[in-house]
């Protein structure tokens, strides 16, 4: 298991990433190319990828097993916003900041991971599939927006239109916002796409993930890479304290002890690229949120096979 998630899982990441690093070393991409690539994702290739993704679930998908969907939804959008405020109060960064760490230290990177990592632990079932389509719409449809409110909130007044309604406007705005919540929409509204209308968004969204990780290469390069205190506590709160209180809540809720395990291991999986593009898009955290990337990425080698011997245990002790 350990093989397979360091070399299907983590060290691809690192090799384009690394491609990434030595593309802006080398002066092969202009600070304007790199803002282009991250256009490019933000408002193309990832807001296609959350739609088509969201909308092949169903609504009977997400009421089926109510457990796994209320502690998926409370738990990933709780923790998502204790990230947002221990960044703010605690290492006191501006709330724009603190917003973009939250899409970092506060999202797991479920889209592009859940089922390279899920399936060879547990199996292609229906099961798994459930579970990474449910963390998926929480973390695209539900914190993604809410970290956009939070980066517009931040921002000057100038730039949004002014105070909260217009960090709202702003925020409903961009792409990245409203396509995975008019996906919402239509899933709970029960509307089926057609399988012929897939093919269109997905050439697009197979882009996504590719483009993300070396665009955080390219934002690497232009930042020392460093640990802090700060960093290490992202890592941490995004490996192993998330994917704990998920267990805990989890366990004292009575959930299937391999439904538990499978929804914390969607929960411990390194920072979800979309906040890294953010990221750089808006050049805010872009070092302290590289840094916490690169290194949780690193240390998911040893979480992924703890959290799967962990968590029947700590079913067992609740």
């Amino acid at each position: 298991m350990i093989y397979n998630i360091l070399f299907n899982d983590v060290i691809p990441i690192f090799v384009v990433m690394a491609l990434g690093y030595a593309g802006a070393k080398c002066h092969s991409f202009t600070p304007d190319q790199t803002q282009g690539l991250n256009k490019v994702v933000l408002n193309f290739a990832l807001p296609a990828a959350l739609f088509a993704s969201i909308t092949r679930a169903s609504r009977d998908m997400i009421f089926d097993d109510l457990k796994l969907t209320v502690i998926s939804v409370l738990g990933v959008t709780v923790l998502f916003l204790v990230a947002f405020f221990i960044c703010w109060k605690v290492w006191r960064h501006t709330i724009s900041e603190a917003a973009v760490c939250a899409l970092i230290a506060g999202s797991p990177t479920i889209g592009f991971l859940g089922f390279a990592v899920l399936d060879p632990i547990y199996g292609a079932t229906t099961a798994t599939g459930l579970v990474i389509a449910i963390v998926a719409i929480v973390v695209n449809a539900v914190t993604i927006p809410i970290g956009f409110y939070l980066l517009n909130l931040g921002l000057p007044k100038s730039e949004t239109g002014g105070g909260s309604l217009g960090a709202i406007i702003n925020a409903v705005k961009q792409p990245v916002v409203w396509s995975p919540v008019l996906a919402v929409v239509l899933v709970l509204c029960g509307l089926k796409l057609p399988e012929a209308f897939y093919p269109s968004f997905e050439l697009i969204a197979k882009a996504n993930s590719g483009v993300a990780v070396f665009a955080a290469g390219l934002a690497l390069a232009t930042v020392p890479f460093s640990i802090s205190a700060e960093i290490i506590w992202n890592t941490v709160f995004r490996l192993f304290l998330s994917p704990l209180a998920i267990c805990i809540a989890g366990a004292l809720w009575g959930m299937e002890t391999e439904s538990l395990s499978m929804l914390v291991m969607a929960c411990c999986m390194p920072p979800a690229f979309s906040g890294i593009i953010i990221s750089s898009r808006y050049n805010i955290y872009v070092k302290d949120g590289a840094s916490s990337l690169a290194l949780s990425t690193l240390a998911f080698a040893a979480a992924a096979p703890f959290w799967v011997w962990a968590t029947p245990k700590i079913a067992g002790l609740l």
